[in-house]
C-alpha cells in the first residue's frame, strides 16, 4: 500500500512539474541584434527549434533529454544589424556577444522553469493528498527529476548539430537561413562560429528589403539538383525552377521515369527542360521509351546519357539507361535483383580508370553493380528517398518522386511527397561535401521541409568491389555502346529473358 501511495505521489508530482513548465511562459532576451523569446517545454525527443516566422523554422537535434528549447525571433534591431554586416570589427566581437546573451537568456529561462516546475509539483500534491509530508516528497522528487533531465541535456549536448539543420517553411528563405555550402564544407571551427553564422544569416534575411533574400552562392562548390520519377506531373517543373533559382543550381540530374507510358503524346512533358537555362542530364527509366529519350535530347541544354559519359560543370558523369520498358506487356520485364545488379556490374568493369565522379542510373539495384567504381551513385525508381554507403565507400542516394508519383498518387490514401535534393560537390576534388533534402507535401498539401546533411568523410578511400563473387545464373545483357538500342519501339528488348517475376514492379 505504501509503495502504491508513493508511486501515486511521484506521478502527481511529475504531472504538476510538467504543467508548471508548460505555464512558465517565455523569457525575452536579446541575442546580438535579434530580439528573441525563449521557452522550454517537455517533449518526447530533445531538440532546439528556431522560429523565424513567417519565413519558417529551423530544428536542431542539440540534445537527447526530453526537453524542447524554442527560440522565437521577435524583432531585428535594423541599425545594429546593419552595423554588424558592414563593420568587420563588430563581426569579430559577435561570437562573444552571442555567447553572453544566450547564456544570460538560458540561465533566466532555466531558473524560471525550475521555480515553476517546483511550484507545480507542490500545488498538485497538496491538492490531491493535502499532507505536507507528501508535498515534501513531491518537491524532492521533482527536484531530482529536473536535475537528472538537466544533466542529461548537458551531457548529450551536440554543438555540431548546427551544421545539420532541418528547415520547414518558404523555399525562398531556405538558403539564407540554413547557410551556404561553403560554411558547411569548411566545418565551422567552433560552436561560437556556428552561432555567429546563424545570427548573421538571420540579420541578412531581415535586412533584405525585397523580402526574397539573395542567396550568396558558394564559389567553391558545384551545386547539383537531383530529381527523379516525375511521371508526367507538370507541377514538378514549378518545384525544379524554384529550387534552381533559389539554390543557384549548376546542373540538374534526372534519373528517369519522366513519362508514364513512353508514348509520343507524353513528349510535351519535356518542353520545360529547354527553359531551365542549365544543363539537364537525363537517364532513361523503366517507364521511358526511346521516343521519350529522343524528345529530351532535342533540347539544347539536355544531355542524354545511355552507357555514356560526359563532363558537365566540371563533373565526370556516367549514365546508364534502364534495360526494361515496363509499359510493354508483350514481353515480361526481368526484375530479378541479382540479374539487375549483374547488369550494372558488367558495365562498371568497362568504365575507364579512374572512374567517373558520379554514376546515374534509374534503379538502385543496378546501381549496386557500380559499387567501388565511383564515389557517388544517383538513382530513383523506389519513390522513397534513402541513402546508403556501401562497404566499398561508394554512397548511393535514391531520390523520391519529384512528381509526387504523378497521377498514381491519387491511388493511395496518403499523397506521395514531392522530393528532390541539392548536392554540393567540391570543385577541386569533385567529392560530395553536403546535401539538402527537399520534401514538399503531396497533392492537396502545402508543407515544405528541407534537411541538411554533411558528408562525414568526403575524401574516404573508394575500394573496388570484390571480383571473385559468384555470378548469378544467366545475365541481363544490355547496350555496350550508346548507339545500340535496348529495345525497338513498341516492344521490349529480346535480350531480356522472361522471368517468373512478370508484372512485379510495374507500378514503379
Amino acid at each position: 500500500m505504501r509503495v502504491l501511495r508513493l508511486a501515486a505521489v511521484l506521478l502527481i508530482a511529475a504531472a504538476g512539474a510538467w504543467l508548471g513548465i508548460f505555464l512558465s511562459g517565455t523569457v525575452h532576451a536579446p541575442v546580438g541584434p535579434v530580439d528573441t523569446g525563449m521557452s522550454l517545454r517537455p517533449a518526447w525527443r530533445g531538440e532546439t527549434v528556431v522560429d523565424a516566422s513567417p519565413l519558417g523554422t529551423l530544428s536542431f537535434r542539440t540534445h537527447t533529454a526530453p526537453l524542447r528549447l524554442r527560440v522565437t525571433l521577435e524583432n531585428i534591431d535594423q541599425e545594429q544589424a546593419k552595423a554588424l554586416l558592414e563593420d568587420p570589427r563588430l563581426t569579430d566581437r559577435l561570437p562573444g556577444i552571442i555567447e553572453r546573451d544566450l547564456r544570460d537568456g538560458i540561465e533566466t529561462l532555466v531558473i524560471r522553469s525550475i521555480l515553476c516546475a517546483t511550484a507545480g509539483a507542490l500545488v498538485a500534491v497538496l491538492l490531491v493528498f493535502r499532507r505536507p509530508v507528501f508535498a515534501f516528497v513531491g518537491i524532492t522528487a521533482a527536484a531530482v527529476g529536473l536535475a537528472a533531465t538537466g544533466a542529461a541535456a548537458a551531457v548529450t549536448f551536440r554543438p555540431q548539430s548546427l551544421m545539420e539543420p532541418r528547415y520547414t517553411g518558404l523555399i525562398a528563405a531556405a538558403p539564407s537561413l540554413i547557410g551556404s555550402a561553403e560554411s558547411i564544407m569548411t566545418r565551422f571551427e567552433s560552436y561560437r562560429g556556428q552561432l555567429t553564422k546563424l545570427v548573421t544569416n538571420v540579420s541578412k534575411l531581415y535586412d533584405t528589403v525585397s523580402g526574397l533574400p539573395v542567396y550568396d552562392a558558394d564559389p567553391g562548390s558545384v551545386r547539383v539538383l537531383h530529381v527523379s520519377d516525375i511521371h508526367i506531373n507538370p507541377i514538378a517543373w514549378d518545384v525544379i525552377r524554384s529550387l534552381k533559382d533559389q539554390f543557384k543550381i549548376d546542373l540538374i540530374v534526372d534519373t528517369g521515369d519522366l513519362s508514364d507510358h513512353g508514348t509520343k503524346a507524353e513528349n510535351y512533358i519535356t518542353d520545360d527542360i529547354g527553359k531551365l537555362g542549365v544543363p539537364y542530364v537525363f537517364i532513361r527509366g523503366n517507364h521511358d521509351s526511346k521516343i521519350t529519350q529522343r524528345a529530351v535530347a532535342r533540347h539544347k541544354n539536355a544531355i542524354v546519357l545511355d552507357n555514356a559519359e560526359a563532363t558537365v560543370a566540371g563533373l565526370r558523369i556516367y549514365g546508364l539507361g534502364d534495360p526494361r520498358f515496363t509499359p510493354d506487356k508483350s514481353v515480361a520485364a526481368d526484375n530479378d535483383p541479382a540479374r539487375l545488379e549483374q547488369f550494372g556490374r558488367e558495365h562498371a568493369v568497362r568504365l575507364p580508370q579512374p572512374g567517373p565522379d558520379l554514376v546515374a542510373v534509374h534503379d538502385p539495384t543496378i546501381g549496386k553493380g557500380f559499387s567501388g567504381s565511383t564515389p557517388m551513385i544517383l538513382a530513383g525508381h523506389a519513390h522513397r528517398r534513402s541513402t546508403t554507403v556501401f562497404a566499398s565507400g561508394t554512397r548511393v542516394l535514391v531520390q523520391g518522386s519529384t512528381g509526387g508519383a504523378g497521377l498514381r498518387a491519387l491511388e493511395h490514401a496518403e499523397p506521395t511527397p514531392v522530393q528532390a535534393s541539392v548536392l554540393y560537390f567540391d570543385k577541386r576534388t569533385h567529392r560530395l561535401q553536403a546535401w539538402d533534402d527537399v520534401t514538399l507535401g503531396g497533392l492537396g498539401e502545402q508543407s515544405i521541409h528541407i534537411r541538411r546533411h554533411v558528408e562525414p568523410d568526403p575524401g574516404r578511400m573508394i575500394s573496388p568491389a570484390p571480383t571473385n563473387a559468384p555470378s548469378p545464373t544467366g545475365t541481363i545483357t544490355g547496350t555496350t555502346t550508346p548507339a545500340s538500342p535496348l529495345w525497338h519501339e513498341g516492344q521490349s528488348s529480346p535480350m531480356l529473358q522472361r522471368s517468373p517475376t512478370e508484372g512485379v514492379g510495374n507500378r514503379m
